[in-house]
């Protein structure tokens, strides 16, 4: 049986009123976490559509797959930036500070970013782009590359696009008190977002880092070259100013706009007047 979609918003806010006071050692472990758990996913989603030539075969192949680490993460309870954005409800509510979402959204980016490239090191170190003679460590450079070369305004409105699956999965899972309904209502929505081929954040903080990976390994370079006819001179593009500049900050941005705006603000909007106020914060530091 579904919960009724105010008790669902009254659950976020409890839910982000417990992120504010749990010690940061946690929420730094759950963090990485939820990094390596969404890198899993886009890791398996990526040799699975590898080899794959059709463009919309591909992203369906990827559809069903990827959502894997999101549903994993979702029960395992991990801390995941975009889905922390959600926030904003609470803070709006006044159930806690906005400094402290801000605290909360910045410690579990940086864990994110620390499970995302983890993982990466660990898959390239475990030789796993040389499957297919290459082929996988030339897709994943592939990949990474047209991540990285995205203009600024593409990126941005993409990190909006994808953030509203992302949340909506997000809040879908909350509707449900039986583990196999929150794993479908999670799926559905990542599977939209991955098929619309939106960027995430977190999933690029495991995609880009895995390219960089990969592109050291002279033998996967030449086989990206020869496979995906990508010039030298591209490949300059694939370095870490252009992770963080080029596809992190308006990716980031774009999903922090979205999860907070489009979700977040909209669920306050519509079920705000029934989700308990705080208490009185005078002398009070929430």
């Amino acid at each position: 049986m579904a919960m009724p979609m105010s008790e669902v918003t009254e659950n976020l806010v409890l839910a982000g009123e417990g992120k504010t006071k749990r010690p940061q050692s946690q929420m730094v472990v759950l963090g990485i976490m939820a990094g390596a758990l969404i890198a899993a996913g886009a890791m398996a989603s990526s040799v699975a559509m590898h080899a794959i030539s059709n463009a919309g075969l591909a992203r369906l192949t990827a559809g069903l797959v990827f959502p894997i680490g999101f549903v994993l993460m979702v029960l395992f309870g991990g801390e995941l930036f975009t889905g922390d954005c959600l926030m904003v409800i609470g803070a709006l509510k006044h159930r806690y500070r906005a400094i402290r979402m801000i605290s909360v959204l910045c410690l579990v980016f940086v864990s994110n970013l620390l499970g995302g490239i983890l993982f990466a090191g660990l898959v390239a170190l475990s030789g796993q782009f040389g499957i297919g003679n290459g082929a996988v460590g030339a897709f994943t450079i592939k990949l990474a590359l047209s991540k990285a070369s995205l203009p600024f305004m593409s990126a941005l409105v993409s990190g909006i696009l994808c953030i509203f699956f992302v949340c909506i999965g997000v809040v879908m899972a909350g509707l449900s008190k039986e583990i196999s309904g929150k794993i479908l209502a999670s799926y559905l929505p990542i599977f939209a977002f991955v098929v619309g081929g939106f960027e995430h954040c977190v999933a690029n903080m495991y995609y880009i880092p895995a390219g960089i990976f990969a592109a050291k390994n002279p033998s996967f370079v030449e086989v990206a070259v020869t496979k995906y006819g990508i010039r030298a001179d591209q490949l300059q593009a694939l370095n870490w100013k252009n992770f963080f500049l080029t596809n992190e900050l308006p990716v980031t941005i774009g999903n922090v706009i979205g999860g907070m705006l489009l979700i977040g603000v909209v669920l306050f909007f519509l079920y705000g007047k029934e989700v308990r106020p705080a208490e009185d914060m005078t002398g009070k530091e929430k």
